[in-house]
């Protein structure tokens, strides 16, 4: 499975921003995906996830209610759609799949393959 991400860039606070994740190879593995972000001399952090199976979704309490993860099974590409953009969002956010979860997962060890990363950077 490759990962490839698309969007990012320099917004102000309160502004918007779509992340996409687009999945090639064979998709037909994947059992959820994800969204994670890490900010310089972070570790990586989870921020939400959607199964591949019954489209549940799963987020970070720091993101619930401003940041949306949904997908395109057709396209075989998950979004994040991220509202209300704060300067402590700012970060390289990356995407993952797994092959292997049944359930949610929050932690990246879960996750076996991953995007390139896309830098988000907030301004205030």
């Amino acid at each position: 499975v490759q990962l490839e991400q698309s969007g990012g860039g320099l917004v102000q606070t309160g502004d918007s921003l779509r992340l996409s994740c687009a999945a090639s190879g064979r998709t037909f593995v994947i059992s959820a995906m994800a969204w994670f972000r890490q900010a310089p001399g972070k570790e990586r952090e989870f921020v939400a996830a959607i199964s591949w199976l019954n489209y549940r979704t799963i987020y970070a309490d720091s993101v619930k209610g401003r940041f949306t993860v949904f997908r395109d099974g057709v396209k075989h590409t998950m979004y994040l759609e991220t509202n209300s953009l704060e300067p402590e969002d700012t970060a390289v956010y990356y995407c993952a799949a797994s092959s292997t979860i049944v359930a949610l997962s929050n932690t990246t060890s879960d996750y076996d393959h991953w995007g390139q990363g896309t830098q988000v950077t907030v301004s205030s």
